[in-house]
């Protein structure tokens, strides 16, 4: 389930979000040497769906799949993939990137097909489609609503930066998991699905 990331991409997922995060910073009229406020009309030049809440997520929801699962918080395994849940009913924020609502790609990932045919959170992720509604609650009960825009599968060595990175300015939480064919020697399934969705 996991999604193979070579150090080199690492390096280059972690350089992007801080170099994203840097130019946010600036264009929103901060400064590290004034605590004013950027002086704008309004205040209205920063993104439009920018909704950064400083805790931390807690659970995810999607109503039409059935899921309410706690959050796991997880980085990169010692091959370098972003590592996974630690069973099968809870889902894992991946916190070397963004929190969910803030500028930027965040990533989820669940367990699909677990041993034993016992029920995983994203067996049911592939039913998801455009306008379906993903829900984010944070440890202080806030809510983020995201909309789903596209699902894409992945091989399991397809380069997937899009998955972690953005440019646009605006929050979006990517929902991983993997489909297609178990490997019984790699002990692994042949792809990935990626639910990407957007900020509402």
């Amino acid at each position: 389930m996991r999604f193979k990331i070579s150090s080199r991409q690492a390096l280059f997922i972690t350089a992007s979000i801080l170099f994203l995060a840097a130019i946010f910073y600036f264009l929103s009229g901060n400064s590290i040497l004034s605590n004013q406020a950027p002086l704008t009309e309004n205040n209205t030049d920063a993104p439009k769906k920018e909704k950064i809440n400083s805790d931390l997520p807690v659970r995810l929801k999607i109503p039409k799949i059935n899921v309410d699962s706690a959050i796991e918080y997880v980085g990169l395994t010692d091959q370098g993939a972003m590592d996974v849940p630690s069973g099968p009913v809870d889902v894992a924020w991946f916190n070397l990137g963004p929190r969910p609502g803030e500028s930027g790609s965040a990533v989820i990932s669940g367990h699909y097909g677990w041993k034993n045919n016992i029920p995983a959170v994203f067996d049911n992720l592939y039913k998801l489609s455009m306008g379906d509604r993903v829900y984010v609650e944070y440890e202080k009960g806030i809510m983020t609503t995201f909309v789903v825009r596209e699902l894409k599968s992945y091989d399991q060595n397809e380069n997937a930066v899009d998955v972690f990175t953005s440019d646009d300015g605006i929050p979006h939480l990517n929902l991983v998991t993997c489909e297609g064919v178990w490997d019984k020697i790699k002990k692994s399934y042949s792809n990935r699905l990626v639910v990407f969705t957007d900020i509402e």
